[in-house]
């Protein structure tokens, strides 16, 4: 039952709204008094069932400080509506299960990166009740890892820094890393990890790169990918069909990383239908500092 302080410590609001004025400049946060007022319905509760999902919602327990939600996001590009989900969300989820909830924004552009790592201030500028404020991982923060070594040391965060700089100029080099680091690691482990990297590619020039990688050792990667490219292999049938794949893949790696490909140039490649010999520009279009490197024989 609701006492009767409680009603009287809200419902003077209600018979004198510009009270709020005089309150707000009392306590050091000055508001202007308002030119009119509106009572609004106080039900908060949702007039229609909405769907509102997470992408991603995962429970930390730790030793020192207890418990902790962590709610992941992938975010493509800048959405102005996404603070105020973001912003239910996490107010949702502190209500449901009284735990602290973090939450975590994955990028693969920069200017996504930095729109969504901005604090949101929820209210009026003399005072925001909530401010929103994402952890943010992206191509300004994550790794660019070359070395294969480095890679081997975490291959999942390794992963996600791939696909994190998947427009990376030096995307050539960070793929040719993660494949070597996975080929050296178990089958449970890397096989997913090969996948992940595929979707999270998407369309862009550095998957038929990646492609390629997977493709040059197909008893490696008994994946879905490896199986598709394998039906396509099936289906092309012809030798040349292969041979303009792997000129297309060195062009896009050049292309890529930035290096000059002149008319010239271009039609050897394209016009090459020896396999041996693309796979040999292949291997050094991820390094070679011109096109002229990529057909000199070391």
């Amino acid at each position: 039952m609701v006492s009767s302080p409680h009603e009287a410590m809200h419902r003077i609001f209600q018979e004198h709204p510009g009270l709020f004025s005089g309150v707000s400049e009392m306590l050091g946060v000055p508001f202007p008094p308002p030119v009119s007022v509106q009572i609004l319905p106080t039900d908060l509760t949702e007039a229609r069932p909405l769907e509102r999902r997470v992408d991603t919602l995962l429970r930390f327990d730790t030793e020192d400080e207890g418990s902790f939600l962590l709610a992941v996001e992938a975010q493509g590009k800048k959405d102005l509506s996404k603070p105020a989900s973001w912003a239910y969300y996490l107010s949702y989820l502190y209500a449901k299960y009284q735990r602290p909830p973090v939450l975590l924004v994955v990028c693969q552009d920069r200017s996504t990166a930095e729109w969504a790592a901005r604090p949101v201030r929820i209210g009026p500028r003399q005072w925001a009740s909530l401010t929103l404020q994402p952890l943010v991982a992206g191509p300004h923060n994550m790794p660019v890892i070359r070395d294969t070594a480095e890679a081997r040391k975490d291959l999942a965060l390794t992963t996600l820094a791939a696909i994190t700089h998947a427009d990376n100029p030096d995307v050539a080099a960070i793929l040719k890393a993660v494949s070597s680091a996975l080929r050296e690691t178990p089958e449970e482990l890397s096989h997913p990890l090969a996948e992940l990297i595929a979707q999270g590619l998407g369309k862009r020039p550095a998957a038929h790169l990646w492609r390629h990688l997977m493709a040059a050792d197909l008893s490696f990667y008994k994946s879905p990918v490896a199986e598709e490219l394998r039906d396509q292999g099936r289906e092309e049938g012809r030798e040349e069909g292969r041979a303009a794949g792997v000129a297309e893949g060195v062009l896009l790696l050049l292309t890529q990383r930035g290096v000059d490909v002149p008319d010239e140039a271009r039609d050897r490649i394209l016009s090459c239908d020896d396999l041996e010999t693309l796979r040999r520009w292949l291997l050094r279009a991820p390094t070679a500092p011109s096109v002229e490197d990529v057909f000199t024989v070391a």
